[in-house]
């Protein structure tokens, strides 16, 4: 009995909650003989638009409260039917706000408005029957700045599932890298040097499983004396990021290992990647093979060179060193390549260019400056390497011997051309002689200009010290092109 009266109180508590939500406990106590101008205010003040509407559902008077709508144009909403003001889809829910105006707790629907530019506008809106001859007043909401939200919301979502795919993607791989590496590697903090993480490569190396060396100590691996030369190693590490590998003995007397160890951070927290590698044997054979391929480059009688995106210098052979006339590499490490390479920077801009569009150029005439007066024509071939974590460029300069005539286009006919000069000797004077030559070398220049740039005229302009308008008067007096700055960039 008592509880059924606890509960019959907690309903009649419950809709006095939902009467007091719904509406006024004493309208007309509380408000007072209200006119229609205070009523008008109010609906306006408290909508974005209002609009008063006839039982035939024509927009008899319709207001304002939010300028952004107003500036849409609908103030010619009024005199027309309210569902001809609304997209098709929307039609269905006018009809329904009008219907259900009469019901005590009418009910807010959104329906869409055609805009002069843009998408739809949607509006929010709820319908109240005032008075006994069927007239209606819609109160509505504008819900562009809602659904703009509601947009930013879905994209940063969208953002944030497709991080963590790519993380997790990331993970993935970095997982089966790791487990299935040949190579014996460990994870170890920073501050107590515990193993986080290993691989099993690294545990049958070691000589125990991966479950017993997790959460042990690194420096355990280790007798005394080599565990305090590990201590000061990775301290170094800590310092510097990396640094080189050094040489220890594991402990229990077992084989002498290279250890070398870098340093990342990962979630707030600094660790270690540590590689172990058998002194005797997997370390030769890599510095084996390392050695065979950086001695032969090193033995290259063409001078060789790897530059980075920026054209700045990696490293370089001895036969570069020499032709740069240069004391070591560390004088040459970091420079730009055009203080050596190219009649001009222009040279070095299209070497590279050809590079980045086409990965590999042959035969690139050029001069190679050295840094004493050394001046040689040489031939570029190269290659670029961009598919890596660190893009490269890598350059095999030869030195070109005066042994053989320059290659000649046959459409130029030099050798005619030179004959009918000389063959005008006598017949005309020096002065219209020395004219006809400097015509022909200047139309010479102008051609190989244009074959070295690949028909770029702008390049071209600046290779010979010309302007632009320059290059094209000289171009059309020659006959060289019709066109002015076909391939310019």
């Amino acid at each position: 009995m008592l509880q059924a009266e606890r509960r019959a109180t907690l309903r009649m508590d419950t809709q006095i909650a939902r009467k007091t939500v719904d509406q006024f406990r004493a309208p007309k106590r509380s408000l007072g003989p209200l006119d229609a101008d205070a009523a008008a205010k109010l609906i306006a003040a408290s909508s974005d638009v209002a609009l008063v509407v006839d039982n035939k559902g024509i927009i008899r008077d319709v207001a304002f409260g939010s300028d952004e709508l107003a500036r849409e144009g609908y103030q010619a909403w009024v005199g027309k039917l309210w569902v001809d003001t609304v997209t098709i889809e929307s039609r269905s829910k006018v009809e329904a706000l009008l219907r259900d105006a009469a019901a005590s707790s009418p009910r807010w629907r959104q329906v869409n408005h055609p805009a002069a530019q843009g998408s739809d506008v949607p509006v929010r809106y709820s319908a109240v029957q005032v008075g006994d001859n069927g007239r209606v007043v819609a109160v509505g909401r504008d819900l562009r700045s809602v659904a703009a939200l509601q947009q930013k919301l879905v994209n940063a979502q969208q953002t944030m599932e497709r991080e963590y795919t790519r993380l997790r993607q990331s993970e993935t791989r970095y997982r089966l890298l790791f487990e299935v590496s040949s190579e014996a590697v460990l994870v170890a903090d920073v501050g107590t040097l515990k193993i986080v993480e290993i691989n099993p490569a690294c545990a049958e190396f070691i000589g125990k499983p991966a479950k017993k060396l997790i959460g042990t100590g690194m420096a355990q691996l280790f007798d005394g004396a080599n565990a305090r030369r590990l201590q000061k190693h990775v301290d170094h590490v800590a310092a510097v990021g990396r640094t080189d590998e050094i040489k220890l003995r594991l402990a229990e007397g077992k084989r002498d290992v290279i250890v070398g160890a870098s340093l990342f951070r990962q979630d707030g927290a600094s660790f270690f990647l540590v590689r172990l590698l058998d002194a005797a044997g997997d370390i030769s054979a890599k510095r084996e093979t390392r050695s065979h391929f950086s001695d032969v480059v090193e033995r290259l009688p063409d001078a060789f060179v790897v530059t980075d995106e920026r054209q700045r210098i990696i490293s370089a052979n001895t036969a570069f060193i020499e032709l740069a006339q240069a004391a070591s590499l560390e004088q040459l490490r970091g420079e730009p390549i055009d203080r050596w390479l190219g009649r001009q920077s222009i040279d070095v801009n299209i070497l590279f260019g050809s590079l980045r569009e086409h990965g590999v150029i042959r035969a690139f005439s050029t001069v190679f400056r050295g840094q004493f007066g050394l001046h040689e024509t040489v031939e570029v071939a190269g290659a670029a390497v961009t598919d890596t974590d660190v893009p490269c460029f890598g350059l095999s300069i030869r030195t070109v011997q005066r042994r053989h005539e320059p290659i000649i286009n046959h459409h130029r006919s030099v050798p005619r051309s030179v004959e009918q000069l000389t063959g005008l000797v006598g017949q005309v004077s020096l002065k219209e002689l020395v004219r006809e030559s400097t015509d022909l070398i200047e139309k010479l220049c102008i051609e190989a200009a244009l074959e070295l740039t690949g028909d770029n005229r702008a390049s071209a302009a600046e290779m010979l010290g010309l302007s632009r308008q320059g290059l094209y008067s000289k171009l059309r007096r020659y006959g060289i092109a019709d066109s002015e700055g076909a391939n310019d960039p």
